[in-house]
């Protein structure tokens, strides 16, 4: 160190700190900024080992046009598998078993309907007049005829012969019941007639009912 009189020369002093001050580590003034870098890079880490460990769900997909359901399944694999809703009856068959859906339908309706004017018949004080009964049991007679009369026209697949005589014979079995509760309301009887061929009606057409899905399982519907 360069000296004057005996003690340093001013300048010499100033470019000695100048080298320590820059020798000196200059701390970060902010520390805190590196640390909500490293908390979203700890979360993506443990969101990525996580999502890792659960298993593979299979993805479904359900298509609804008109009367088809088609259902879509992806399974884990990636494979899929397509399930068509549609039937795969022939016309014939198809167009059989409306038929006597609609029958069926029918059936069910003058079932409730004859019940409903025998019941209100019997009713204390009574609900239905002598004339109102007749011309209700009368139109439930009409209606079971015509109703056999479609059952007798339908084309009948060769398969589900057997089952189309047992709906025939219910039928027809409803349709005579409905004669005898009217005959038995018109007659001098105590009311035991009419109301037993009204409960043989709701039998038939629960037996017809029920003839009727046996007829769809022999299809395959």
């Amino acid at each position: 160190m360069a000296k004057q009189g005996g003690c340093p020369v001013p300048g010499t002093v100033r470019g000695l700190a100048i080298v320590f001050r820059a020798m000196a580590v200059n701390p970060d003034p902010k520390p805190g900024r590196w640390i909500l870098p490293l908390v979203i890079l700890g979360m993506i880490a443990f969101t990525y080992f996580f999502v890792r460990e659960l298993p593979e769900a299979s993805t479904e997909t359900t298509l609804i046009s008109g009367d088809d359901t088609t259902t879509t399944t992806t399974p884990a694999d990636g494979s899929t598998s397509t399930t068509d809703g549609s039937s795969d009856l022939d016309p014939e068959t198809q167009a059989y078993l409306d038929e006597i859906d609609a029958i069926n339908n029918e059936l069910q309706v003058q079932s409730g309907e004859l019940t409903a004017a025998n019941t209100g018949f019997d009713a204390d004080p009574r609900e239905v007049t002598f004339d109102e009964a007749v011309a209700r049991f009368q139109g439930v007679i009409d209606a079971t005829t015509t109703l056999n009369e479609r059952l007798n026209s339908a084309t009948v697949p060769a398969a589900l012969e057997t089952n189309h005589a047992n709906l025939q014979t219910t039928l027809s079995l409803a349709e005579d019941a409905a004669r005898e509760a009217l005959s038995g309301l018109q007659s001098t009887d105590d009311g035991s007639l009419r109301r037993s061929a009204v409960e043989t009606y709701a039998t038939a057409a629960t037996d017809f009912d029920t003839e009727v899905t046996n007829t769809r399982n022999a299809a395959g519907a």
